[in-house]
């Protein structure tokens, strides 16, 4: 990777550093305290956290996501019944049994991560097309067991209490606003330093050679359930805020479309790139709220009729997914590595 003009690594641990420069600080603190400060701009409403709310969740299951298919190249389509898992475990522990929110949350990471094991175990035999099938599989299966097993609520799901701290309870669009984006930061510093470490480089050989990979010594049974484990772990973590920020979890709030959304949000922002994760998710997203937000107007045009809106944002996702497979199919990021490279380079581009 090309480096900032006069940043030298004359240290394993600058080498590593994920922030090298004194600029890259400042606009790292700075952005930290805009996001911190964001909720008190006047134009800021209840409605626009909620769409925040709902896109920084979906952001941390597309870091996991990313780990599992950016780095580790396993094809997964049920990302969306892990985050089910992962909801109906906060919500279970803490309408039935009253666990805290603080100890539910780690566990709706455990238990999605462990569920995600049993089904990426396919992936030691299969892999492409015939592995996102063994992943479609999870989303009916997941989704049949809570729908019409008594203990997870059925089809009119489970309450869940609101998380607390002492007596301060987060039941609001803004408390959840500082709930989630605290946990985001830290899953998006994990995700980055998992993907540096030597876990995310036995991932990457197994991506590009599987077989070389086993050659040199890297486990695939490990390591290939690991991916799994920690994709699904992050989809956990993200089913556990949503069970807060909604306070309601059904079956219903996890279709399989969501799944195949979230496999195209990498595929915008670039696989196997953090960053990507975060743009394509962000840019999706955004473009869906726009649309439901703008999208009555169209009504208007002749010939469309009332409700030719509908599924217009559908429409316009699949469209963006598919040019940038056709056109930029190494995403969002790639593109900005190559500007950083020369931006850092020029005038001297040769």
């Amino acid at each position: 990777m090309q480096l900032p003009s006069g940043t030298i690594n004359d240290s394993y641990e600058k080498d590593m550093a994920i922030i090298r420069t004194r600029w890259q600080w400042v606009m790292f603190i700075g952005f930290v305290v805009l996001i911190f400060v964001f909720p008190a701009f006047p134009f800021v409403s209840n409605y626009l956290l909620r769409i925040i709310n709902n896109i920084v969740i979906a952001m941390i299951l597309v870091l996991g996501l990313n780990i599992l298919m950016g780095y580790a190249g396993q094809v997964s389509l049920g990302q969306g019944a892990f985050m089910a898992v992962g909801a109906y475990t906060v919500a279970l522990l803490g309408h039935k049994l009253g666990v805290p929110f603080w100890l539910s949350l780690p566990a709706a990471g455990l238990s999605a991560g462990i569920v995600g094991v049993i089904f990426g175990a396919p992936s030691l035999r299969v892999k492409g097309v015939y592995l996102a099938l063994a992943t479609i599989a999870a989303q009916f299966i997941i989704l049949w067991i809570v729908r019409h097993v008594h203990a997870f609520g059925g089809v009119s799901g489970v309450p869940n209490p609101p998380a607390a701290i002492g007596t301060f309870t987060i039941n609001s669009q803004l408390s959840n606003y500082y709930l989630i984006i605290v946990v985001a930061i830290i899953m998006t510093f994990a995700a980055k330093n998992i993907a540096r470490s030597k876990i995310g480089r036995a991932f990457v050989a197994i991506r590009d050679n599987d077989l070389a990979a086993e050659v040199m010594g890297i486990s695939l049974f490990r390591y290939k359930l690991l991916a799994f484990f920690i994709g699904c772990f992050f989809a956990g973590i993200a089913g556990g805020l949503w069970a807060n920020l909604i306070g309601h979890v059904q079956d219903e709030q996890f279709p399989l479309i969501n799944s195949i959304w979230y496999t195209g949000m990498i595929m915008v922002g670039g696989q196997g790139y953090t960053l990507g994760a975060i743009i394509g998710t962000f840019l999706l997203l955004g473009v869906q709220e726009i649309v439901v937000l703008y999208g009555p107007s169209l009504s208007h045009i002749p010939g469309v009729g009332g409700s030719g809106y509908a599924g217009f944002s559908q429409f316009l996702m699949a469209l963006i997914i598919v040019l940038f497979i056709i056109f930029e199919p190494r995403g969002l990021a790639h593109r900005w590595q190559i500007f950083k490279s020369s931006y850092r380079l020029h005038p001297f581009s040769y």
